[in-house]
C-alpha cells in the first residue's frame, strides 16, 4: 500500500512476459507509429507547401494532423520503449504529463472536428458568404480557441486526477496512464470529483456531437437538392471522411470512459483504448485523402518532389 505523495513511478500494463512477443509488440507499434508519422507528416507538408490548399478546410486539416501526431506520440513511444527494454515503469511526472497531453490533444481535436463540421456547413449551405464568414482571421481565432479549450481540459483533468490520494498500489492496467485506470488506485471518495469532471466533459462532447449531427442533416438536405451529379459527389467527398472520423473518435472514446463496470475486462479495455488512442491518428490521413482529389494531387507532388530531390542529390554526389 502506498500513498500518492510517496509514489515515484507507476507500472504500466505488460502485454506479455515472453521476449519474442515483446519484440513483436514493439514491431507492431513501431509500424503503426511510423505510418501515423508518415501520413500526418505528408498532409502537413502538402497543405503547407501547396498554394491550392490555402483554404479554411485544409488549414483545419493541418491542425488536426498536428494534434494527431501529438496524440500518437504521447502514448505509443513509451509503450514501445517498455517492450524493447523489458520494463513496465513510468515516472510519476511522466504519467501526469501523459494525462495532461491526452486530454489536451483529444480536447483540441474534438473542438476542431466540431469546427470542421461548421466549416463544411458554411461552404455548402452558404457559399456566397463563405469568404466573409471563414476569412483568415476568423480561422486563426477558431484554431487558437480549439487548442486553448484542449489545454484547459488537460490542465483540469491532470490537476484533478493527481490531487486524489492513491493507496491501492501503483499498477495501471493499461499501456499508458489512462484516467479510469488511475482512479482505481484511489483510496477515498475524492475520486468522485474526477468522475464528475469526466461526466461534464462527456456532456460537452455529446453536445458537440449533436451539433455536428444537426449540421450534417442540414448539409445533406442541401446536397440532395443539387441537380448535378458531379456537384453532389464533390459535396459528399468533402463531408463523408469527416463524418467517419467523428464517428470513430466519439464511439470509441465514449465507450472507453463511460462503459459500465460490468462490461470492463482487461482484454476489452485494451482493445477499446487502442481503437480510440492509436487507430484514429493513424487512419485519419488515409480517410481524408481517400476521396479528395486535390489532396491526392498535392500528396503526389510532395512525394515526387521528395524522390526527385533525393535522386538529384545522389546524382550530384556520384558525379
Amino acid at each position: 500500500m502506498s500513498n500518492s505523495s510517496t509514489l515515484n513511478e507507476f507500472l504500466l500494463l505488460a502485454f506479455t512476459d515472453k521476449r519474442e512477443l515483446q519484440l513483436l509488440h514493439f514491431s507492431l507499434f513501431l509500424g503503426i507509429y511510423l505510418a501515423a508519422l508518415l501520413g500526418n507528416g505528408l498532409i502537413i507538408t502538402a497543405v503547407a507547401c501547396d498554394h491550392h490548399l490555402r483554404t479554411p478546410m485544409y488549414f483545419f486539416l493541418l491542425n488536426l494532423s498536428l494534434l494527431d501526431l501529438g496524440t500518437v506520440s504521447t502514448t505509443v513511444p513509451k509503450s514501445m520503449a517498455n517492450s524493447l527494454w523489458n520494463t513496465r515503469a513510468i515516472s510519476y511526472s511522466g504519467c501526469a504529463a501523459q494525462v495532461f497531453l491526452i486530454f489536451f490533444l483529444f480536447g483540441g481535436e474534438y473542438s476542431l472536428l466540431t469546427v470542421m463540421a461548421y466549416d463544411r456547413y458554411v461552404a455548402i449551405c452558404k457559399p456566397l458568404h463563405y469568404g466573409t464568414i471563414m476569412d483568415t482571421r476568423a480561422c486563426v481565432k477558431i484554431a487558437v480557441a480549439a487548442w486553448a479549450s484542449g489545454f484547459l481540459s488537460g490542465l483540469l483533468h491532470a490537476a484533478n486526477t493527481f490531487s486524489i490520494p492513491l493507496c491501492q498500489g501503483n499498477v495501471i492496467d493499461q499501456f499508458f496512464c489512462e484516467v479510469p485506470q488511475i482512479l482505481k488506485l484511489s483510496c477515498s471518495d475524492s475520486y468522485l470529483r474526477e468522475i464528475g469532471l469526466i461526466v461534464v466533459t462527456a456532456s460537452l462532447m455529446f453536445g458537440c456531437f449533436v451539433f455536428i449531427v444537426l449540421t450534417y442533416v442540414q448539409i445533406f438536405t442541401v446536397v440532395l437538392r443539387i441537380p448535378s451529379e458531379q456537384g453532389r459527389h464533390k459535396a459528399f467527398s468533402m463531408c463523408l471522411p469527416h463524418l467517419v472520423v467523428v464517428s470513430l473518435f466519439v464511439s470509441t472514446a465514449f465507450f472507453a470512459y463511460l462503459k459500465p463496470p460490468s462490461l470492463s475486462s482487461p482484454a476489452l479495455d485494451l482493445v477499446v483504448t487502442v481503437l480510440y488512442a492509436v487507430v484514429p491518428p493513424t487512419v485519419n490521413p488515409l480517410i481524408y485523402s481517400m476521396r479528395n482529389k486535390e489532396l491526392k494531387d498535392a500528396l503526389r507532388k510532395v512525394i515526387s518532389w521528395t524522390f526527385f530531390s533525393s535522386d538529384k542529390i545522389a546524382f550530384s554526389l556520384h558525379s
